[in-house]
């Protein structure tokens, strides 16, 4: 009788120390997935901060083509 008890012990010890092995597997892919998410998210910080750094770049260029045209205008009189 005790060795049919310590037979079934064994096996449900097998079993969860498997379940316990498939669980790590799956964590292991799970990080893996997430550090993957977390360099996409980085990347798009990234491209979102040069966007904003070229956007701000053009609206420095149209303000001084605008008093280049201000200026000009002056000049020839041409301002209302």
């Amino acid at each position: 009788m005790t060795e049919n008890i310590e037979n079934l012990l064994l096996e449900h010890m097998k079993r969860f120390q498997a379940e316990q092995a498939a669980a790590r597997d799956r964590d292991v892919e799970i990080l893996s997935r997430l550090a993957s998410i977390e360099s996409g998210i980085a990347r798009l910080a990234r491209d979102e901060a040069s966007t904003y750094t070229e956007l701000i770049q053009d609206r420095h260029g149209v303000d001084k083509l605008k008093e280049r045209i201000e200026r000009i205008e002056r000049r020839l009189e041409l301002a209302p």
